[in-house]
């Protein structure tokens, strides 16, 4: 895939294929107490069921696989506070590909051991993520390495863009999507297959306002790249929105909702509580949303 902004249908069901048997490809069930709770029919995707429990696995692969033979011989390189950097470990070290993995320093230390587990070599710096991206480039530039990009590369994007596909192969009648935003990788993949397989389906963004970049980003048409955000137990979402989703789906996103840390907290002892599941605060914003009534539509 070039680097161009125009991400296809087709890009998307080529990382499906891709994925085929590197992934899982995670149940979309109804939940009963949400949907009583909310009097609208919900469906929970259950992404926590990817070995490093999260959907970033599917962008990380589908970019790693792409890679040529040289590049696979120095290695890749990634920043994230979490997520991404177990999805790039794990399947850099699947993949026998070098990783250098640069985490911000706020970012919980359960994920800097689970991403140490895998192999990489971890870089602990900067008390923002503009800062830990700086440095991730710079060392990217010394030492020959290809950077796996959280959410501003396409094939991250068409990656993250087959929950989608699994969803409406799973459960075809659905009308709305609630989907987190943080630096946009996961809505603008997501935007692009719903909308191609189902044109009238209504996609709802939903960010925490703390860090509301994406929501600022379609208000004003002006990408909010660089944010810094208010603390948040949602560290995942937090930051800037990243310029090629946007260009990529912006178009496609109906409207962007902000939830604040009590309904995050609200939406975490729900999950916990009614479904007996322990959901992250930036897995849950979508629930959130629901609980909140901040979602019209429904």
């Amino acid at each position: 895939m070039s680097d161009s902004p125009d991400i296809s249908i087709d890009d998307i069901r080529r990382a499906a294929e891709r994925l085929r048997g590197q992934i899982e490809n995670t149940p979309c069930l109804h939940s009963r107490t949400l949907s009583q709770i909310t009097g609208a029919e919900v469906y929970l995707k259950f992404e926590n069921l990817q070995f490093t429990a999260s959907f970033k696995e599917r962008g990380a692969y589908n970019r790693m696989s792409r890679l040529t033979a040289e590049e696979r011989a120095r290695g890749v390189i990634a920043v994230s506070a979490g997520n991404h950097a177990q999805g790039v470990a794990y399947h850099a070290q699947r993949m026998n590909v070098p990783a250098v993995i640069v985490m911000p320093k706020f970012t919980p230390m359960v994920k800097v051991e689970r991403t140490r587990g895998f192999g990489a070599e971890i870089v602990l710096v900067g008390e923002t993520f503009d800062d830990t991206k700086a440095e991730a480039e710079r060392l990217a530039a010394e030492r020959g390495l290809t950077m796996v990009h959280p959410y501003d590369d396409p094939d991250v994007i068409a990656g993250q863009g087959t929950v989608a596909l699994e969803m409406l192969a799973a459960q075809p009648q659905l009308d709305c999507l609630c989907v987190p935003i943080g630096g946009g990788g996961l809505i603008s993949g997501v935007a692009v297959a719903a909308k191609s397989i189902k044109p009238d389906l209504h996609l709802i963004g939903v960010q925490v306002s703390a860090s509301p970049s994406a929501y600022l980003t379609l208000k004003e048409k002006k990408v909010y790249e660089h944010y810094k955000s208010a603390p948040t137990i949602a560290e995942g979402l937090a930051g800037g929105f990243g310029r090629l989703p946007y260009q990529a789906a912006g178009h496609l996103i109906d409207e962007v909702v902000l939830v604040d840390e009590d309904e995050l907290y609200e939406g975490i002892y729900t999950m916990l509580a009614k479904e007996q599941l322990v959901v992250e605060a930036s897995g849950v914003v979508g629930v959130s949303a629901l609980l909140a009534n901040k979602c019209p539509l429904l």
